[in-house]
């Protein structure tokens, strides 16, 4: 067994010998044999073990750089080895990743129809005879199980849940992704329906449709979701945010953090929802400096208001 497994052994079993075992297999175990009590003793330990529990994780998710700007994503269920992709618009870069995680991929999640999400569809069907496709539109390329809201399905051991959230496109489809019983966190794949410090285009849809896309929908899923969007959008998203928001110090942080990452050529990806509720103006209608900024008092005002500024935003070069 690995060390977690004998600490959990040593607890349930022979707690009159944890010090001792601690001590052996733990730089720390040194600190709590002396200055700590047996029951003080059991408790960090188990905070040891759950800690590790937590590190094995039950999802892999590898990010896939596309295009220009365009995240694909591989998502692996660990324990089955089934993996799934999400808009994967340059197939054979998806077929090394499944190639080199060793994994069985039986999946593609199409979040909506264009063509930088869904126009590798036709060819991974070529490359992979058998795969599902599945979208809420039926413009999505090879589609071949069309979804609608809070379908829900297995990949593996995970739970996949489809949130349908029309706006950007009418069919668009965010996927939530969980495992029952696990510690690890929820993730969430938005594609054009939310970015980091951001939010889509409404090409086909309205503000009514977006604030019940990100307020209601998304943004009741449990804060600690992880979420994995679209597009590369964040530094440009950060610099409106902090347009609207100049005195957010929150969004001061975090747009250092976002050029730093991306000067040295790394993915800002994933976010969480609760770090999304302190910096996208397009979470934060509800709040007064965000209401102020574009004079409004209604959240949907607000939200129309903010998509009109944001489209012709021009992004400070600094």
């Amino acid at each position: 067994r690995n060390e977690p497994d004998k600490l959990f052994w040593l607890i349930g079993n022979r707690p009159g010998y944890i010090c001792g075992y601690v001590i052996q297999v733990t730089s720390r175990g040194y600190l709590y044999s002396h200055r700590s009590s047996p029951v003080e003793v059991q408790a960090q330990a188990a905070a040891l073990i759950h800690s590790a529990a937590r590190k094995r994780a039950n999802m892999r998710i590898e990010l896939l750089p596309a295009l220009t700007d365009n995240y694909m994503y591989l998502l692996i269920d660990v324990d089955s080895k089934e993996a799934a992709v999400v808009d994967p618009v340059e197939p054979i870069k998806v077929v090394e990743a499944v190639r080199k995680h060793g994994v069985k991929l039986t999946t593609i999640l199409t979040t909506h129809h264009h063509w930088d999400h869904a126009s590798g569809n036709e060819k991974m069907v070529k490359l992979m005879p058998g795969l599902k496709v599945y979208g809420g539109d039926d413009r999505v390329d090879a589609i071949t199980k069309k979804v609608s809201h809070s379908h829900n399905f297995k990949l593996g051991s995970l739970n996949v849940k489809c949130l349908f959230t029309p706006c950007h496109t009418t069919g668009h489809i965010c996927y939530y992704v969980t495992k029952e019983n696990s510690t690890e966190p929820p993730a969430v794949f938005t594609g054009d329906t939310m970015f980091v410090a951001g939010c889509g285009k409404f090409f086909e849809g309205t503000a009514e449709q977006m604030y019940k896309a990100l307020i209601e929908i998304l943004g009741r899923l449990p804060p600690e979701t992880r979420v994995y969007c679209g597009h590369e959008y964040t530094v440009s998203n950060l610099k409106f945010a902090r347009h609207v928001e100049p005195n957010n110090e929150v969004i001061q942080k975090k747009l250092a953090w976002a050029k730093e990452k991306c000067s040295n050529g790394e993915p800002t990806i994933p976010s969480t929802l609760a770090d999304e509720f302190t910096f996208n103006p397009f979470m934060r209608v509800k709040e007064k400096s965000v209401q102020d900024h574009v004079k409004q008092t209604d959240p949907i005002e607000t939200m129309r208001s903010l998509r009109k500024e944001k489209d012709g935003f021009r992004v400070p070069k600094e």
